[in-house]
């Protein structure tokens, strides 16, 4: 199969052909139709998150969508040709968190891209498939299944479970990128008052157009001061969707009393993400600090009924549809903070005869 493989370290990717995917008795082999490129994928490529991902080479891509073309003989819920999404925090189903419904934080994670080959490929299994994995709505496209499969979904569990962001309420959002964009559709989805902070305003604009009811430039102006201005005495909820020292100050200097403050964007791994907290001010305002990792799938039906019916559409946020030879580009927007929206590959085509799915199905047997 065709593949864009991570060799070394904030070098191009290699686009090469590699073996198919071997199929496990609980797994699934899955023929991607699309996949997001991450910021997560550009921490993997710049070689941040040692340690946590598979050794090199390697095949990055986690938001990935497509259609089953072989199932392990132990798999009981999914079958060739079912159009699934592949969640991006994965549990083994059988740890206390799992049974409990929060599989995010599964004891032995496992996550496409990062512990195991992901979707910047033409064909990928899923390791045990009747836990990680979800079928599509009929009404959902593959395009805008891969644009929540890892930001809008974290963005979606950030805000309606961790955030428990209520209609009416003020909420600042730190980073107009993916997740951002994200949050502020999914806020505003909910009756919200989104204020969208970024450093671009060519970004702030497109947070306009998914929302945000109103913008702050933080590189032009102090944002805590001018969002308490604009609420009247602060947010109700602030959102950092970059993980940088700066933004995860400002936000939660941003709230009001009581306010809440989820921290979705992840910082570098080690000393360099042991980050500052204003926390006199969280014990006087008794203001709540929370991190919010990816989804659980327990979560998945509620967001994608609400994609199925129109009421959230990640499709939007899609800017670009790129081939697996462009995530390179892709990789460099992301360093220069030149690119808006999401990307998302279409394009897995390979120059040869078409595959033989055979193969596959004498795996299932």
């Amino acid at each position: 199969m065709k593949a864009a493989v991570l060799e070394d370290f904030k070098k191009p990717l290699t686009i090469e052909t590699v073996h198919d995917p071997d199929l496990s008795p609980d797994g699934v082999i899955i023929e991607i139709k699309a996949c997001g490129v991450c910021r997560s994928d550009w921490h993997g490529w710049m070689g941040q998150w040692q340690g946590f991902l598979a050794p090199l080479p390697h095949i990055l891509g986690h938001e990935t969508s497509g259609e089953v073309v072989a199932a392990g003989k132990n798999v009981r819920n999914f079958k060739k040709g079912d159009r699934v999404i592949v969640p991006f925090t994965q549990g083994d189903g059988t740890c206390p968190h799992c049974l409990a419904g929060h599989s995010n934080v599964c004891d032995h994670q496992a996550m496409p891209g990062f512990t195991y080959n992901g979707g910047f490929a033409q064909f990928m299994q899923i390791p045990k498939a009747d836990h990680n994995l979800k079928r599509l709505p009929d009404g959902v496209h593959y395009l805008d299944a891969s644009a929540m499969g890892c930001r809008f979904m974290t963005a979606f569990h950030g805000v309606t479970s961790v955030g428990k962001i209520r209609p009416g309420e003020w909420v600042a959002v730190y980073g107009a990128g993916g997740v951002g964009l994200s949050a502020t559709q999914i806020a505003t989805a909910i009756g919200a008052n989104v204020i969208a902070v970024d450093i671009s305003d060519d970004k702030l604009d497109f947070a306009k157009k998914v929302g945000a009811v109103a913008t702050v430039n933080s590189k032009k102006e102090n944002a805590p001061e001018a969002i308490r201005e604009i609420t009247r005495g602060g947010a109700n909820v602030s959102i950092d969707a970059l993980g940088i020292q700066e933004t995860m100050l400002n936000s939660v200097l941003s709230l009001n009393k009581r306010g809440r403050h989820v921290q979705i964007g992840m910082t570098s791994f080690g000393k360099e993400g042991m980050l500052k907290l204003p926390i006199n001010d969280i014990v006087d305002k008794e203001i709540r600090f929370s991190g919010s990792f990816g989804m659980p799938i327990s979560e998945y039906a509620g967001m994608l009924q609400m994609v199925e019916k129109k009421r959230l559409q990640p499709g939007k946020l899609v800017t670009k549809t790129i081939s697996l030879e462009s995530i390179d580009d892709a990789f460099h927007d992301m360093t220069t903070f030149s690119g808006k929206g999401v990307t998302v590959i279409t394009d897995f085509e390979e120059k040869r005869p078409p595959r033989n799915y055979n193969y596959f199905e004498k795996q299932a047997v």
